[in-house]
């Protein structure tokens, strides 16, 4: 394959060397026909590992051909920043900024001086809102892109309305960086602290951290050297920070100003008006989010002089009071463009300052105003041709700030209490069933949505399911801890249950304590012994995946109390194998080997069978520690032969997590019998099977364990290939695999 082609072309290539209709391929990898069509032509984006993987079996590729099919796939993905809900992004372009050349040419040197390794590698942008603060640092970002080669990243840390936690920005712009979730999951906060620290000192990015709060939201997110640049915009001057650069910014020139609405309206228009013009920059106050607000609203209104806004704009009895912060010509420009919308417009605007994320969809807005997803959109559009409304380009709408803060104000004003409450209520009882109806995609029993589900947001897949509690996990978290303050305590409950088994399949998403923790407070609040051990053992589950061992054993004990109060033998054993897991961890490998056992025993006087398959693994892993190879081999071998049943009752993702994880724990024990063949056999299915189903911590270290059975094979070139391929996964693999990796890599004859 040409590295230099595209991956559809590739693909397209393949498929016709092997004479496959789009049809028959379809059916060969199980990936539509529309999905195929739209990747040959360029039209979707890169996809995920496990549908080239489909793909690649569907064309029957083997070993080098579905490497390379792979590696095109991963070369055609962004290695920077990823543009998804809440992620640090790329600077936009500003097409049509204006002025500023003092301020931009200062922060040009201050690039210069970073780039060099400068004492000073972080200025503060601080001013009134509105006065763009924001342009400016992304204007500057976009100049310099070329200029920083690991990368331009922007944060929003919203710190006029609803600031994000610290934690939550250093997240957004490790994982930008490359940091794997498990490399997060294994740091506190001092520690991924430190190593944002280290990442900006050594390489040379430039960053953004937009609106920031206070000296508290930053001081952890900077570099105390090295050659990036750190630009936080602020209305506040932060002068609590030391070593910094200070750039203040206040309202436009009125040259400026003119020169910014010149732009927007086109000369030849302003030019028939320029008295008018001017007198539109004195009254918007110069600031160029209410210059821009304004000659939006004079674009979209053709038709209106731009005399016939001056006049609109001089009738103090148009304009409304203050915001809070006192910014009475900001409010002004936000009134003018509100006063002209519809009143369909106008209320989803008040409504939209509800919304609990960092951004929305249009089902946001349907779930608000009880309407359809198109009706809603349509309204929608509206608040984004008056400047009221961005939509982004990843699909998704924002509100400014400012402008949730001016909504808010106005739906206090304009709405009575029970129609706030009632939206407020649709909108979070909407996020809470929907995250319910996704989450138990993945449960057993339940599956596919009821035929009499009607929901605002597609969920007739598990990877529409998957997509959707990932993308809006900000909104439905905001909901679920809305809830509990509510005392709403069956909703939480439910929507915690409904995770029981995602979870797995996003386990380093960070906020699974929380959740659990939640739900057994509501569990406990409502005096309920069996939800109580569930969200206990869920909760236990959690901080093990956490590494928080000791809390987890806490957490175990709990629950196997509640459990027995309820009388509930399966929550009884589910205690008992949590436990012994978090033991296994802590080095008391023979407790582990005990109380797994005893699980084993509680299982199967039960019907629990995906419990029980959990509790055997948990009982091989802790026999294989022991030494006891043969012993841990044949409680392996059990789950496989459990699994290949044809009447097995454990099937879809739970069947295909625990297979994966058993097969390579079989190779595990064939290499400790120094079986090399048997282990290779076994490591390369558990590489496909975990491939499949999208765990790579799993793919990543049965590369290292194939590698070094393909080594004592004497079959040096697979290895190479199958250990750069685990070195490629980075820290999504475990720090010891990646050591063992470059080792044995390391080891081989030079080629």
């Amino acid at each position: 394959m040409d590295g230099d082609e595209s991956f559809g072309a590739v693909l397209r290539g393949l498929r016709q060397r092997g004479r496959l209709t789009m049809e028959e391929l379809a059916e060969a990898s199980g990936v539509s026909v529309r999905a195929i069509g739209d990747m040959e032509r360029g039209r979707s984006r890169v996809p995920q590992r496990r549908t080239v993987v489909a793909l690649a079996e569907g064309l029957g590729l083997t070993g080098v051909e579905q490497e390379a099919l792979l590696a095109t796939a991963r070369a055609a993905r962004p290695t920077r920043a990823v543009a998804v809900a809440g992620t640090a992004v790329p600077p936009r372009s500003v097409g049509d900024f204006t002025g500023r050349e003092p301020e931009l040419a200062l922060l040009r040197e201050a690039a210069e001086r970073a780039r060099a390794g400068g004492e000073v590698s972080v200025w503060v942008v601080s001013g009134p809102p509105g006065c763009g603060k924001t342009t400016l640092a992304l204007k500057t970002a976009a100049d310099l892109a070329a200029e920083f080669p690991d990368g331009c990243f922007v944060v929003d840390l919203h710190g006029v309305d609803g600031p994000v936690d610290t934690g939550e920005a250093l997240l957004k712009l490790l994982k930008a960086l490359g940091v794997s979730d498990r490399r997060l999951a294994k740091e506190d906060a001092q520690g991924r602290a430190g190593l944002l620290r280290a990442l900006l000192g050594d390489r040379r990015c430039l960053v953004v951290l937009d609106n920031a709060r206070d000296e508290g939201q930053v001081r952890a997110l900077l570099p105390a050297g090295g050659r990036s640049l750190v630009l936080v915009t602020s209305r506040r001057p932060l002068t609590g920070l030391e070593d910094v650069g200070r750039l203040p910014l206040s309202e436009m020139a009125q040259d400026e100003a003119v020169g910014l609405l010149r732009r927007i309206l086109g000369e030849e228009r302003a030019d028939a008006e320029a008295a008018a013009v001017a007198q539109v920059a004195e009254l918007c106050g110069r600031l160029p989010l209410a210059l821009r607000v304004a000659g939006n609203w004079l674009t979209v209104r053709s038709g209106w002089t731009v005399d016939h806004l001056v006049r609109r704009l001089a009738d103090e009895e148009r304009r409304l009071g203050a915001l809070a912060a006192g910014d009475v010509r900001v409010e002004a420009a936000f009134e003018l463009s509100y006063r002209q919308l519809t009143g369909q417009a106008a209320r989803m605007l008040r409504l939209l300052s509800l919304v609990p994320g960092p951004d929305m969809t249009a089902a946001y807005g349907a779930a608000l105003t009880a309407t359809g997803v198109f009706e809603a959109e349509d309204v929608m559009e509206e608040l984004i041709e008056a400047g009221l409304l961005q939509a982004t380009f990843t699909g998704r709408f924002q509100l400014h700030d400012l402008i949730r803060l001016f909504a808010r104000a106005r739906l206090s004003r304009e709405e009575e209490p029970g129609e706030r409450e009632a939206a407020g209520d649709r909108l979070r009882t909407w996020l809470l069933d929907t995250a319910v109806v996704a989450g138990r995609w993945f449960k057993p029993k339940y599956g596919a949505p009821p035929s009499s589900w009607q929901g605002l947001v597609p969920l007739e897949s598990a990877e529409e399911a998957r997509a959707w509690l990932q993308s809006e996990a900000p909104s439905w978290l905001a909901a679920l801890r809305d809830a509990a303050h509510r005392g709403e305590h069956t909703q939480v409950v439910e929507t915690a249950h409904a995770m029981e088994w995602f979870c797995d399949l996003w386990v380093h998403w960070g906020h699974w304590p929380e959740v659990f923790r939640l739900a057994g407070e509501a569990a406990t609040a409502l005096d309920d012994p069996y939800m109580q051990a569930f969200h206990l053992n869920t909760y236990s589950w959690s901080l093990s995946c956490e590494s928080r061992y000791g809390e987890a054993v806490e957490r175990a004990r709990e629950a196997l109390d509640c459990a027995r109060r309820a009388k509930n033998v399966p929550q009884q054993a589910s205690a008992l194998t949590l436990a012994a897991w978090a033991r296994s961890e802590l080095g008391q490998i023979q407790e582990a080997a005990d109380t797994s056992l005893a699980a084993i025993g509680l299982y199967e006087e039960t019907e629990d069978r995906e419990g029980w398959l959990g509790a055997v693994f948990t009982h091989g892993t802790s026999l294989g520690l022991l030494g006891r190879g043969e012993e841990a081999r044949i409680q392996h071998q059990r789950i496989i032969s459990f699994l290949d049943a044809p009447d097995c009752p454990v099937s879809g993702h739970l069947a295909d997590i625990y297979r994966a994880n058993t097969t390579r724990a079989l190779g595990r024990g064939y290499a400790v019998l120094r079986r090399w063949r048997e282990a290779a056999d076994h490591y390369r299915d558990a590489m496909v099977q975990s491939a499949r189903i999208g765990i790579p911590h799993i793919e990543g270290s049965t590369l290292v364990h194939l590698g070094e059975a393909l080594i004592e094979l004497g079959e040096a070139e697979e290895a190479r290939v199958r250990l750069r391929q685990a070195l490629a996964f980075g820290d999504a693999i475990d720090s010891k695999d990646l050591k063992t990796a470059q080792e044995l890599l390391d080891s081989l004859p030079a080629e």
